[in-house]
């Protein structure tokens, strides 16, 4: 395995340093959605995606829940309208709001498994699809 492997292993979840690894996705995230939103984008948590992604692969699950939940009052106060105020959500803002939800839930549950899928493959190094004789 490569280093990257080796390093997404060496975080640990609960650390502080995979909290700031999510916050600074978080934080980029904004920025780029800033600027689709200055194009005109009106998909308020398209950026939120890969920074959840991102947290969730190098931090593990609390991490990339810390990042989704650090997202919605981002996306709620600055890039729903009206800009900078938290105001009551119509319908459509909730429907965002739960698909936001549901696909977060799915990217964190599958950074999950591929970061245990990595450690057991890290556990056992020789071992691969090919080698590997199955019995008839």
């Amino acid at each position: 395995m490569g280093n990257g492997a080796d390093y997404i292993l060496k975080l640990k979840p609960w650390s502080l340093s995979t909290f700031m690894a999510a916050f600074l996705a978080v934080v980029f995230a904004a920025t780029m959605q800033e600027v689709l939103a200055s194009f005109g984008a009106t998909l308020y948590f398209a950026a939120f995606f890969p920074a959840i992604l991102m947290a969730s692969l190098l931090g593990g699950v609390p991490a990339g829940i810390f990042a989704a939940v650090l997202a919605i009052p981002i996306v709620w106060w600055a890039f729903m309208p009206p800009i900078f105020e938290f105001n009551p959500l119509t319908r459509e803002d909730y429907d965002s709001l739960a698909i936001f939800v549901l696909c977060s839930s799915l990217l964190i549950c599958f950074s999950h498994l591929y970061r245990e899928a990595l450690a057991i493959r890290m556990k056992f190094p020789g071992e691969s699809d090919l080698t590997r004789r199955l019995p008839n």
